[in-house]
């Protein structure tokens, strides 16, 4: 059954070249990366999706159109499995949209950073509450974190930002914020864009889940380029602390940093293990290779 969720949008900034992954990524984008048999971008699809979310944005730029292509149906190859008896494979081909899903593409006519990817998606999200999920953080959790956001959303009525601590050595690589209070879900009273580690007012780093009120938006047009020349949805953010609630959400489960090679393939060895199919003789595998040596190709 659907989980009722006051947030029926979710956007999906997928502009980004991927270029720390290239030649991989030359013809094909970042987000449809495997781990094992699903694409990165279906993983945060079906997240959105359980968190209650019905419209997805697409927000999109050269080279992308194979997300599209992913998510509209494919007769052909539909009618091929069903005339090969291929059944699950069928099965699961026709659940990789549901029914009550839309999705739209909206194109960033230039890539001028997070926040200007959101600020594109205004036309499609209206006047409400909207997921931002970054498929390249990859997480693994019981209940998935945006709807766990969407639980402190419906408690507090107010923007969530999904946050993790990091090493103080890393938070050059993350936005980090101040919080007040107690507990897994901290009021923000300020946030920094990669601050050196001797400059960062914590060690909780937001990590590409956000639920946000439509007030972003106003913000997002009107601050400006900052760091990198880029329209910064941290900068947003910490105007909108300016005048309405924010608040961290230390979330639940393993996250996997799949924009980078490292972690991109200890995702694919931890799903692969997890896996119902090739789970026992992938691990049987590895303890082959810890034993001797993998060979040399």
């Amino acid at each position: 059954m659907r989980r009722r969720s006051p947030i029926q949008t979710a956007v999906f900034p997928v502009a980004g070249r991927g270029t720390r992954f290239l030649p991989a990524t030359k013809a094909s984008p970042k987000e449809m990366l495997p781990v094992v048999d699903k694409p990165l971008i279906q993983y945060a699809v079906e997240e959105a999706l359980a968190a209650g979310a019905r419209r997805l944005v697409f927000v999109t730029g050269a080279s992308k159109r194979a997300i599209e292509d992913h998510f509209d149906s494919d007769q052909e190859l539909e009618q091929l499995l069903e005339q090969q008896g291929k059944s699950d494979l069928l099965r699961q081909l026709r659940s990789v949209l549901p029914s009550y899903a839309t999705c739209i593409y909206i194109r960033q006519p230039a890539p001028l950073g997070l926040g200007h990817a959101v600020l594109c998606a205004r036309p499609a999200v209206g006047d409400e509450p909207f997921f931002v999920h970054l498929a390249d953080d990859l997480i693994d959790a019981e209940q998935p974190v945006l709807a766990q956001m969407s639980d402190v959303y419906a408690a507090r009525q107010a923007s969530v930002i999904g946050c993790q601590v990091v090493p103080r050595a890393e938070t050059g690589k993350y936005g980090i914020v101040a919080t007040q209070g107690r507990g897994d879900t901290r009021r923000i009273h300020g946030i920094v864009e990669k601050p050196r580690p001797s400059a960062a007012p914590s060690t909780l780093a937001v990590v590409g889940r956000y639920l946000l009120t439509p007030r972003i938006f106003d913000h997002l047009e009107r601050i400006g380029r900052g760091a990198g020349g880029e329209i910064q949805l941290t900068d947003g953010i910490a105007r909108l602390l300016d005048e309405e609630a924010v608040y961290a959400h230390r979330f639940v489960g393993t996250r996997y940093d799949c924009g980078s090679k490292l972690g991109y393939l200890q995702a694919t060895v931890d799903y692969a293990l997890a896996h119902p199919e090739l789970g026992a003789a992938f691990g049987a595998h590895l303890r082959r290779v810890v034993q001797g040596r993998p060979k040399k190709r």
